[in-house]
Protein backbone atom coordinates (compact mmCIF):
# COMPACT_ATOMS: atom_id res chain seq x y z
CA UNK A 1 0.00 0.00 0.00
CA UNK A 2 1.14 3.38 -0.82
CA UNK A 3 2.21 6.71 1.18
CA UNK A 4 1.17 9.66 0.03
CA UNK A 5 2.63 13.17 1.45
CA UNK A 6 0.12 15.93 1.94
CA UNK A 7 0.67 17.05 -1.39
CA UNK A 8 0.20 13.43 -3.40
CA UNK A 9 -3.10 13.56 -1.21
CA UNK A 10 -4.37 17.10 -2.46
CA UNK A 11 -3.58 16.15 -5.77
CA UNK A 12 -5.49 12.69 -5.14
CA UNK A 13 -8.50 14.90 -4.18
CA UNK A 14 -8.12 16.94 -7.10
CA UNK A 15 -8.31 14.56 -9.57
CA UNK A 16 -10.96 12.67 -8.29
CA UNK A 17 -13.17 15.82 -7.95
CA UNK A 18 -12.16 16.32 -11.95
CA UNK A 19 -12.55 12.92 -13.04
CA UNK A 20 -16.33 12.33 -11.45
CA UNK A 21 -17.22 15.97 -12.13
CA UNK A 22 -18.27 16.32 -8.45
CA UNK A 23 -17.70 19.20 -5.99
CA UNK A 24 -15.28 19.60 -3.65
CA UNK A 25 -18.21 19.96 -0.93
CA UNK A 26 -19.39 16.13 -2.05
CA UNK A 27 -15.97 14.00 -1.61
CA UNK A 28 -15.93 15.56 1.69
CA UNK A 29 -19.64 14.27 2.33
CA UNK A 30 -18.10 11.01 1.07
CA UNK A 31 -16.09 10.88 3.92
CA UNK A 32 -17.90 12.03 6.44
CA UNK A 33 -20.42 9.46 5.45
CA UNK A 34 -17.40 7.21 6.47
CA UNK A 35 -16.60 8.49 9.71
CA UNK A 36 -20.40 8.42 10.39
CA UNK A 37 -21.04 4.83 9.89
CA UNK A 38 -17.95 3.75 11.43
CA UNK A 39 -18.80 5.55 14.87
CA UNK A 40 -22.78 4.41 14.39
CA UNK A 41 -21.95 0.81 13.31
CA UNK A 42 -20.34 0.86 16.94
CA UNK A 43 -22.31 3.47 18.66
CA UNK A 44 -25.99 1.94 17.73
CA UNK A 45 -27.94 1.88 20.83
CA UNK A 46 -25.37 3.16 23.27
CA UNK A 47 -25.74 6.25 25.63
CA UNK A 48 -22.76 9.02 24.83
CA UNK A 49 -22.16 12.13 24.91
CA UNK A 50 -20.26 12.98 21.85
CA UNK A 51 -18.17 16.31 21.57
CA UNK A 52 -16.48 17.35 17.71
CA UNK A 53 -13.71 20.25 18.10
CA UNK A 54 -13.75 21.24 14.32
CA UNK A 55 -11.14 23.40 13.19
CA UNK A 56 -11.94 26.23 10.21
CA UNK A 57 -10.23 24.22 7.67
CA UNK A 58 -11.29 21.07 5.38
CA UNK A 59 -10.68 18.85 8.38
CA UNK A 60 -13.21 20.58 10.39
CA UNK A 61 -15.44 20.87 7.42
CA UNK A 62 -15.46 16.90 7.63
CA UNK A 63 -16.32 17.41 11.61
CA UNK A 64 -19.42 19.39 10.54
CA UNK A 65 -20.67 16.84 7.95
CA UNK A 66 -20.13 14.51 11.00
CA UNK A 67 -21.86 16.24 13.61
CA UNK A 68 -25.17 16.56 11.00
CA UNK A 69 -25.34 12.82 10.55
CA UNK A 70 -24.61 12.23 14.33
CA UNK A 71 -27.33 14.66 15.37
CA UNK A 72 -29.85 13.38 12.02
CA UNK A 73 -29.62 9.93 14.32
CA UNK A 74 -30.10 11.30 17.39
CA UNK A 75 -26.77 11.38 19.36
CA UNK A 76 -25.99 13.73 22.09
CA UNK A 77 -23.73 15.70 20.40
CA UNK A 78 -21.28 19.27 21.40
CA UNK A 79 -19.41 20.70 18.51
CA UNK A 80 -17.13 23.61 19.47
CA UNK A 81 -15.31 25.18 16.52
CA UNK A 82 -11.81 26.06 17.56
CA UNK A 83 -11.29 29.50 15.70
CA UNK A 84 -7.32 29.70 15.16
CA UNK A 85 -7.57 32.02 11.97
CA UNK A 86 -9.65 34.49 9.84
CA UNK A 87 -9.40 32.47 7.20
CA UNK A 88 -11.99 29.38 6.72
CA UNK A 89 -12.23 27.01 3.76
CA UNK A 90 -15.25 27.02 1.47
CA UNK A 91 -16.33 23.73 2.43
CA UNK A 92 -16.25 24.83 6.34
CA UNK A 93 -18.45 27.53 5.64
CA UNK A 94 -20.74 25.73 3.84
CA UNK A 95 -21.43 23.10 6.34
CA UNK A 96 -21.33 25.35 9.10
CA UNK A 97 -24.49 27.16 7.50
CA UNK A 98 -26.03 23.19 6.91
CA UNK A 99 -25.37 22.52 10.74
CA UNK A 100 -27.31 25.42 11.64
CA UNK A 101 -29.85 25.01 9.56
CA UNK A 102 -30.11 21.66 11.18
CA UNK A 103 -30.74 23.48 14.52
CA UNK A 104 -27.43 22.45 16.09
CA UNK A 105 -25.57 25.52 17.61
CA UNK A 106 -21.98 25.36 17.69
CA UNK A 107 -19.37 27.21 20.56
CA UNK A 108 -16.64 29.16 19.40
CA UNK A 109 -13.41 28.48 21.35
CA UNK A 110 -10.68 31.61 20.42
CA UNK A 111 -7.92 32.16 22.95
CA UNK A 112 -10.23 34.18 25.32
CA UNK A 113 -12.28 31.24 25.87
CA UNK A 114 -12.42 29.17 28.93
CA UNK A 115 -11.97 25.39 28.24
CA UNK A 116 -14.75 23.37 28.05
CA UNK A 117 -15.45 20.71 30.42
CA UNK A 118 -14.77 17.26 29.23
CA UNK A 119 -15.87 14.10 30.75
CA UNK A 120 -13.87 10.41 30.66
CA UNK A 121 -16.79 9.02 29.83
CA UNK A 122 -17.31 11.65 26.64
CA UNK A 123 -16.17 10.41 23.57
CA UNK A 124 -13.95 12.62 21.78
CA UNK A 125 -13.98 14.12 17.81
CA UNK A 126 -11.07 15.63 17.06
CA UNK A 127 -11.07 17.51 13.67
CA UNK A 128 -9.10 20.67 13.98
CA UNK A 129 -6.28 19.92 12.13
CA UNK A 130 -6.45 18.02 9.11
CA UNK A 131 -2.76 17.15 6.78
CA UNK A 132 -1.81 20.98 5.78
CA UNK A 133 -0.58 21.71 9.05
CA UNK A 134 3.12 22.57 8.81
CA UNK A 135 4.10 24.01 12.37
CA UNK A 136 3.18 23.95 15.59
CA UNK A 137 -0.42 25.66 17.11
CA UNK A 138 -0.73 28.57 18.37
CA UNK A 139 -0.51 28.37 22.39
CA UNK A 140 -4.02 28.73 23.12
CA UNK A 141 -4.92 25.77 20.55
CA UNK A 142 -1.81 23.68 22.08
CA UNK A 143 -3.18 24.32 25.53
CA UNK A 144 -6.81 23.22 24.60
CA UNK A 145 -5.39 20.13 23.02
CA UNK A 146 -3.68 19.40 26.42
CA UNK A 147 -6.92 19.70 27.92
CA UNK A 148 -8.35 17.33 25.54
CA UNK A 149 -5.56 14.82 26.55
CA UNK A 150 -6.04 15.09 30.07
CA UNK A 151 -9.41 14.24 30.03
CA UNK A 152 -9.01 10.63 29.57
CA UNK A 153 -11.87 10.65 27.40
CA UNK A 154 -11.82 7.98 23.89
CA UNK A 155 -10.71 10.36 21.28
CA UNK A 156 -11.20 9.40 17.38
CA UNK A 157 -9.05 11.69 15.31
CA UNK A 158 -10.22 12.50 11.43
CA UNK A 159 -7.31 11.39 9.29
CA UNK A 160 -4.39 12.46 11.38
CA UNK A 161 -3.97 13.33 15.48
CA UNK A 162 -4.20 17.09 15.31
CA UNK A 163 -1.15 18.94 15.66
CA UNK A 164 0.85 16.43 13.71
CA UNK A 165 2.41 17.43 10.51
CA UNK A 166 2.30 14.81 8.05
CA UNK A 167 5.58 15.90 6.31
CA UNK A 168 7.69 17.79 8.46
CA UNK A 169 9.22 17.70 12.19
CA UNK A 170 7.80 21.52 12.88
CA UNK A 171 5.99 20.56 15.79
CA UNK A 172 5.61 20.97 19.65
CA UNK A 173 4.88 17.22 20.88
CA UNK A 174 3.13 18.91 23.90
CA UNK A 175 0.43 20.21 21.33
CA UNK A 176 -0.42 17.02 19.72
CA UNK A 177 -3.76 14.95 19.92
CA UNK A 178 -2.73 11.76 21.68
CA UNK A 179 -5.38 9.73 19.88
CA UNK A 180 -6.98 5.97 21.07
CA UNK A 181 -7.91 6.09 17.59
CA UNK A 182 -7.37 7.64 13.96
CA UNK A 183 -9.36 7.10 11.08
CA UNK A 184 -7.33 7.91 7.90
CA UNK A 185 -8.68 8.80 4.46
CA UNK A 186 -7.91 5.99 1.74
CA UNK A 187 -4.28 5.90 2.55
CA UNK A 188 -1.91 5.53 5.40
CA UNK A 189 0.60 8.28 6.71
CA UNK A 190 3.97 7.89 7.10
CA UNK A 191 3.84 9.61 10.69
CA UNK A 192 2.19 6.38 11.80
CA UNK A 193 4.97 4.36 12.23
CA UNK A 194 7.78 7.12 13.32
CA UNK A 195 8.98 6.70 16.65
CA UNK A 196 8.79 10.07 17.44
CA UNK A 197 5.75 10.48 15.68
CA UNK A 198 3.38 6.93 15.83
CA UNK A 199 3.00 7.13 20.04
CA UNK A 200 0.08 9.42 18.99
CA UNK A 201 -1.92 7.16 17.26
CA UNK A 202 -2.58 4.24 19.70
CA UNK A 203 -4.79 2.56 16.62
CA UNK A 204 -5.67 3.46 13.08
CA UNK A 205 -7.99 2.22 10.16
CA UNK A 206 -8.27 3.38 6.43
CA UNK A 207 -11.62 4.77 5.40
CA UNK A 208 -12.12 4.22 1.37
CA UNK A 209 -13.67 7.25 0.60
CA UNK A 210 -13.70 6.38 -3.29
CA UNK A 211 -10.10 8.64 -4.34
CA UNK A 212 -9.51 7.74 -7.94
CA UNK A 213 -7.19 4.69 -8.18
CA UNK A 214 -5.85 5.15 -11.62
CA UNK A 215 -4.06 8.04 -10.22
CA UNK A 216 -3.23 6.55 -7.08
CA UNK A 217 -1.63 3.51 -8.70
CA UNK A 218 0.23 5.54 -11.10
CA UNK A 219 1.68 8.30 -8.52
CA UNK A 220 5.42 6.90 -7.75
CA UNK A 221 5.58 7.30 -3.82
CA UNK A 222 8.72 7.53 -1.49
CA UNK A 223 7.32 4.97 0.91
CA UNK A 224 4.93 2.03 0.92
CA UNK A 225 3.58 0.19 3.51
CA UNK A 226 4.32 -3.46 3.40
CA UNK A 227 1.90 -6.10 4.39
CA UNK A 228 0.61 -9.88 3.08
CA UNK A 229 -0.48 -8.60 -0.30
CA UNK A 230 3.00 -6.72 -1.02
CA UNK A 231 4.83 -9.62 -0.04
CA UNK A 232 3.05 -12.79 -1.60
CA UNK A 233 4.34 -11.81 -5.18
CA UNK A 234 7.94 -11.70 -3.89
CA UNK A 235 7.67 -15.59 -2.52
CA UNK A 236 9.22 -17.80 -5.32
CA UNK A 237 8.24 -21.12 -5.28
CA UNK A 238 10.50 -24.40 -5.23
CA UNK A 239 10.55 -26.75 -8.04
CA UNK A 240 9.58 -30.39 -7.80
CA UNK A 241 13.18 -31.53 -9.11
CA UNK A 242 15.48 -29.29 -6.99
CA UNK A 243 17.78 -29.92 -4.43
CA UNK A 244 20.11 -28.40 -2.03
CA UNK A 245 22.44 -26.89 -4.23
CA UNK A 246 19.55 -24.98 -6.07
CA UNK A 247 19.22 -23.02 -2.99
CA UNK A 248 22.24 -21.86 -2.25
CA UNK A 249 25.25 -22.33 0.47
CA UNK A 250 25.11 -19.49 2.84
CA UNK A 251 28.42 -18.07 5.45
CA UNK A 252 27.79 -16.46 8.51
CA UNK A 253 30.62 -14.79 10.10
CA UNK A 254 30.89 -13.94 13.60
CA UNK A 255 31.47 -14.87 17.26
CA UNK A 256 34.03 -14.48 19.51
CA UNK A 257 34.48 -15.95 23.00
CA UNK A 258 31.16 -15.46 25.08
CA UNK A 259 29.04 -14.26 21.86
CA UNK A 260 29.03 -17.88 19.94
CA UNK A 261 24.88 -17.80 20.73
CA UNK A 262 24.83 -14.76 17.81
CA UNK A 263 26.47 -16.87 15.26
CA UNK A 264 23.82 -19.99 16.05
CA UNK A 265 21.03 -17.88 15.91
CA UNK A 266 21.89 -16.37 12.91
CA UNK A 267 22.97 -20.11 11.31
CA UNK A 268 19.53 -21.72 12.39
CA UNK A 269 17.56 -19.00 11.10
CA UNK A 270 19.53 -19.06 7.78
CA UNK A 271 18.66 -22.86 7.16
CA UNK A 272 15.04 -22.47 8.61
CA UNK A 273 14.34 -19.95 5.94
CA UNK A 274 15.01 -21.90 3.07
CA UNK A 275 19.12 -21.63 2.66
CA UNK A 276 20.06 -24.80 1.31
CA UNK A 277 23.09 -25.09 2.86
CA UNK A 278 25.08 -22.91 6.20
CA UNK A 279 28.23 -22.87 6.82
CA UNK A 280 29.62 -21.03 9.69
CA UNK A 281 32.58 -19.66 10.08
CA UNK A 282 33.98 -18.72 13.97
CA UNK A 283 36.81 -19.04 16.37
CA UNK A 284 37.99 -22.32 17.58
CA UNK A 285 36.29 -21.28 20.99
CA UNK A 286 32.40 -21.83 18.91
CA UNK A 287 33.27 -25.12 17.12
CA UNK A 288 31.85 -27.78 19.54
CA UNK A 289 28.89 -25.37 20.77
CA UNK A 290 27.85 -25.03 17.13
CA UNK A 291 28.17 -28.76 15.92
CA UNK A 292 26.16 -29.83 19.12
CA UNK A 293 23.41 -26.84 18.86
CA UNK A 294 22.82 -26.72 15.48
CA UNK A 295 23.81 -29.95 13.93
CA UNK A 296 22.86 -29.14 9.98
CA UNK A 297 25.17 -26.11 10.01
CA UNK A 298 28.46 -27.11 8.87
CA UNK A 299 31.72 -25.18 10.65
CA UNK A 300 35.09 -23.78 9.33
CA UNK A 301 37.65 -22.00 12.68
CA UNK A 302 40.12 -19.85 12.28
CA UNK A 303 44.07 -19.92 14.17
CA UNK A 304 42.95 -18.23 16.93
CA UNK A 305 40.60 -19.74 19.88
CA UNK A 306 38.84 -16.13 21.42
CA UNK A 307 38.19 -14.02 18.30
CA UNK A 308 38.48 -14.32 14.05
CA UNK A 309 42.19 -12.89 13.20
CA UNK A 310 41.59 -14.05 9.41
CA UNK A 311 38.94 -14.64 7.51
CA UNK A 312 39.49 -17.94 4.99
CA UNK A 313 36.60 -19.52 3.17
CA UNK A 314 37.24 -22.20 0.69
CA UNK A 315 34.49 -22.38 -1.73
CA UNK A 316 32.23 -20.30 -3.85
CA UNK A 317 29.49 -18.57 -1.20
CA UNK A 318 26.22 -17.50 -2.42
CA UNK A 319 26.25 -15.20 0.10
CA UNK A 320 28.00 -13.97 3.52
CA UNK A 321 26.20 -13.03 6.56
CA UNK A 322 29.20 -11.26 8.77
CA UNK A 323 29.70 -9.58 12.34
CA UNK A 324 27.11 -10.76 14.73
CA UNK A 325 29.12 -11.36 18.30
CA UNK A 326 32.22 -10.48 16.23
CA UNK A 327 33.56 -8.20 18.64
CA UNK A 328 36.10 -5.48 17.58
CA UNK A 329 39.66 -6.89 18.71
CA UNK A 330 42.24 -5.13 16.58
CA UNK A 331 43.22 -8.39 14.25
CA UNK A 332 39.38 -9.02 13.88
CA UNK A 333 39.02 -5.46 12.16
CA UNK A 334 41.89 -6.30 9.87
CA UNK A 335 40.35 -9.68 9.03
CA UNK A 336 37.45 -7.86 8.44
CA UNK A 337 38.91 -4.97 6.42
CA UNK A 338 40.90 -7.90 4.28
CA UNK A 339 37.81 -10.00 3.41
CA UNK A 340 35.77 -6.77 1.94
CA UNK A 341 37.99 -6.44 -0.38
CA UNK A 342 38.60 -10.41 -1.49
CA UNK A 343 34.14 -10.53 -1.29
CA UNK A 344 32.58 -9.17 -4.89
CA UNK A 345 29.26 -10.62 -3.95
CA UNK A 346 26.48 -8.40 -1.73
CA UNK A 347 26.63 -9.97 1.85
CA UNK A 348 24.67 -8.98 4.60
CA UNK A 349 26.55 -6.78 7.49
CA UNK A 350 24.89 -6.82 10.90
CA UNK A 351 26.14 -5.51 14.64
CA UNK A 352 30.16 -5.15 14.97
CA UNK A 353 30.53 -5.41 11.63
CA UNK A 354 28.48 -2.64 11.07
CA UNK A 355 30.41 -0.62 14.32
CA UNK A 356 33.71 -1.64 12.53
CA UNK A 357 32.46 0.03 9.11
CA UNK A 358 31.28 3.80 11.27
CA UNK A 359 35.37 3.43 13.16
CA UNK A 360 36.54 3.15 9.69
CA UNK A 361 34.33 4.59 7.33
CA UNK A 362 37.15 4.16 4.57
CA UNK A 363 36.30 0.53 4.23
CA UNK A 364 32.40 1.29 2.58
CA UNK A 365 34.26 1.63 -0.20
CA UNK A 366 35.10 -1.48 -0.53
CA UNK A 367 31.40 -2.92 0.54
CA UNK A 368 30.29 -4.53 -2.04
CA UNK A 369 27.46 -3.04 -4.23
CA UNK A 370 24.25 -4.03 -3.04
CA UNK A 371 25.09 -5.16 0.12
CA UNK A 372 22.33 -5.18 2.99
CA UNK A 373 23.12 -3.44 6.62
CA UNK A 374 20.49 -3.99 9.62
CA UNK A 375 21.43 -1.44 12.16
CA UNK A 376 19.63 -0.48 15.39
CA UNK A 377 18.77 3.08 16.35
CA UNK A 378 22.79 3.44 17.35
CA UNK A 379 24.74 1.75 14.83
CA UNK A 380 22.68 3.61 12.62
CA UNK A 381 23.50 7.13 14.07
CA UNK A 382 27.40 6.01 13.98
CA UNK A 383 27.16 5.11 10.11
CA UNK A 384 25.26 8.39 9.31
CA UNK A 385 25.33 11.08 12.04
CA UNK A 386 23.22 12.75 14.34
CA UNK A 387 20.05 13.61 13.21
CA UNK A 388 17.28 16.07 14.95
CA UNK A 389 14.29 14.08 14.14
CA UNK A 390 13.19 11.15 12.04
CA UNK A 391 12.30 12.47 9.13
CA UNK A 392 15.89 13.98 8.84
CA UNK A 393 16.97 10.39 10.03
CA UNK A 394 15.43 8.82 7.32
CA UNK A 395 16.52 11.45 4.85
CA UNK A 396 20.29 10.95 5.87
CA UNK A 397 19.82 6.82 5.96
CA UNK A 398 18.53 7.70 2.16
CA UNK A 399 21.31 9.60 0.89
CA UNK A 400 23.73 7.25 2.76
CA UNK A 401 22.41 4.23 0.97
CA UNK A 402 22.54 6.24 -2.13
CA UNK A 403 26.19 6.93 -2.00
CA UNK A 404 27.63 3.53 -1.46
CA UNK A 405 24.07 1.79 -3.32
CA UNK A 406 23.53 -0.27 -0.79
CA UNK A 407 20.04 -1.45 1.15
CA UNK A 408 19.63 0.20 4.54
CA UNK A 409 17.26 -2.00 7.05
CA UNK A 410 16.48 0.48 9.77
CA UNK A 411 15.09 -2.07 12.64
CA UNK A 412 12.22 -1.00 14.76
CA UNK A 413 8.46 -1.01 16.02
CA UNK A 414 7.71 -0.33 12.07
CA UNK A 415 11.25 -1.52 10.41
CA UNK A 416 12.04 0.31 7.33
CA UNK A 417 14.10 -1.12 4.63
CA UNK A 418 15.71 1.50 2.17
CA UNK A 419 16.87 1.03 -0.87
CA UNK A 420 17.38 3.92 -4.38
CA UNK A 421 15.53 6.67 -2.69
CA UNK A 422 12.43 4.71 -1.08
CA UNK A 423 11.56 3.45 2.28
CA UNK A 424 9.68 0.16 2.81
CA UNK A 425 7.40 0.05 6.10
CA UNK A 426 7.11 -3.08 7.77
CA UNK A 427 3.70 -4.14 9.24
CA UNK A 428 4.39 -7.26 11.08
CA UNK A 429 6.44 -7.29 14.73
CA UNK A 430 5.95 -6.57 18.32
CA UNK A 431 7.40 -5.34 21.37
CA UNK A 432 8.19 -8.97 22.79
CA UNK A 433 10.94 -8.75 20.09
CA UNK A 434 12.88 -6.29 21.54
CA UNK A 435 15.04 -9.49 23.39
CA UNK A 436 18.76 -10.39 22.54
CA UNK A 437 19.61 -12.06 19.50
CA UNK A 438 16.56 -11.27 17.83
CA UNK A 439 18.11 -9.28 15.02
CA UNK A 440 20.93 -12.10 14.95
CA UNK A 441 17.54 -14.18 13.42
CA UNK A 442 17.04 -11.55 11.14
CA UNK A 443 20.34 -11.11 9.68
CA UNK A 444 19.84 -15.35 9.29
CA UNK A 445 16.81 -14.72 7.46
CA UNK A 446 18.03 -12.65 5.01
CA UNK A 447 21.35 -14.08 4.27
CA UNK A 448 18.87 -17.28 3.63
CA UNK A 449 16.83 -15.32 1.01
CA UNK A 450 19.65 -14.11 -0.45
CA UNK A 451 21.50 -17.49 -0.80
CA UNK A 452 17.63 -18.81 -2.38
CA UNK A 453 18.25 -16.21 -5.51
CA UNK A 454 16.06 -13.23 -4.02
CA UNK A 455 17.77 -9.84 -4.81
CA UNK A 456 19.30 -8.20 -1.42
CA UNK A 457 15.93 -5.65 -1.64
CA UNK A 458 13.56 -8.18 -2.08
CA UNK A 459 15.26 -10.56 0.80
CA UNK A 460 15.72 -7.57 2.91
CA UNK A 461 11.55 -6.79 2.79
CA UNK A 462 10.31 -10.57 2.90
CA UNK A 463 12.78 -11.24 5.41
CA UNK A 464 12.03 -8.35 7.81
CA UNK A 465 8.22 -9.22 7.33
CA UNK A 466 8.33 -12.47 7.78
CA UNK A 467 10.65 -11.98 10.70
CA UNK A 468 7.88 -10.09 12.53
CA UNK A 469 5.27 -12.29 11.27
CA UNK A 470 6.94 -15.03 13.44
CA UNK A 471 7.60 -12.93 16.52
CA UNK A 472 3.62 -11.97 16.35
CA UNK A 473 3.05 -15.75 15.64
CA UNK A 474 5.46 -17.30 19.14
CA UNK A 475 3.91 -14.27 21.14
CA UNK A 476 0.62 -15.21 20.42
CA UNK A 477 0.43 -18.23 22.97
CA UNK A 478 3.12 -16.70 25.95
CA UNK A 479 2.98 -12.85 26.10
CA UNK A 480 5.16 -10.42 24.98
CA UNK A 481 7.86 -10.60 28.37
CA UNK A 482 8.61 -14.62 27.56
CA UNK A 483 9.19 -14.24 23.72
CA UNK A 484 12.85 -15.52 23.16
CA UNK A 485 14.78 -14.51 19.69
CA UNK A 486 14.65 -18.94 19.69
CA UNK A 487 11.31 -19.00 19.88
CA UNK A 488 11.29 -16.85 16.79
CA UNK A 489 13.26 -18.98 14.86
CA UNK A 490 10.75 -22.00 15.63
CA UNK A 491 8.09 -19.85 13.95
CA UNK A 492 9.59 -19.46 10.55
CA UNK A 493 7.82 -22.25 8.83
CA UNK A 494 4.38 -21.01 10.47
CA UNK A 495 5.02 -17.77 8.92
CA UNK A 496 5.41 -19.15 5.36
CA UNK A 497 2.22 -20.88 5.94
CA UNK A 498 0.73 -18.41 7.55
CA UNK A 499 1.62 -15.94 4.07
CA UNK A 500 -1.25 -18.29 2.44
CA UNK A 501 -3.94 -19.59 4.99
CA UNK A 502 -7.27 -19.14 3.22
CA UNK A 503 -9.70 -17.18 5.02
CA UNK A 504 -11.71 -19.37 7.23
CA UNK A 505 -15.87 -19.34 5.39
CA UNK A 506 -18.57 -19.46 7.97
CA UNK A 507 -20.48 -22.49 6.63
CA UNK A 508 -23.92 -21.64 6.26
CA UNK A 509 -26.14 -24.88 7.72
CA UNK A 510 -28.16 -26.41 4.81
CA UNK A 511 -31.70 -26.79 4.67
CA UNK A 512 -32.94 -29.97 5.45
CA UNK A 513 -33.96 -32.38 2.56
Amino acid sequence: MKIFSAHQIYQADKSTIQKEQIKSEELMERAATQLFEWMHSRLRGTQVNVKLFCGIGNNGGDGMVLARKLHKHDYSIKVYVVNYSEKRSEDFLLNLERLKDSKVWPDFINEESDLPEISPNDIIVDAIFGIGLNRAPDDWVGNLIEHINDSRAFTLSVDVPSGLPVDSCHWKPSYVIRASYVLSFQLPKLVFFLPETGVYVNQWEILDIGLDQEFIAKTETDYELIGRPEVLPLYRPRLKFSHKGTYGHAVIIGGSYGKIGAVQLASNACLSVGSGLVTAFVPKCGYDSLQTAVPEVMVLTGSRERSISEIAIPFKASVVGIGMGMGMEDDTVSAFGSFLKECTKPMVIDADGLNILSQNPQMLNDVPELSVLTPHPKELERLIGYWTSDFEKLEKAKAFAAKHNLVVVIKGAHTITIYNGKGYVNTTGNPGMATAGSGDVLTGMITGLMAQGYSSVKSAIFGVYLHGLAGDLGVSSIGYEALKASLIIENIGNAYSELFRQPEIEQKEKPNG
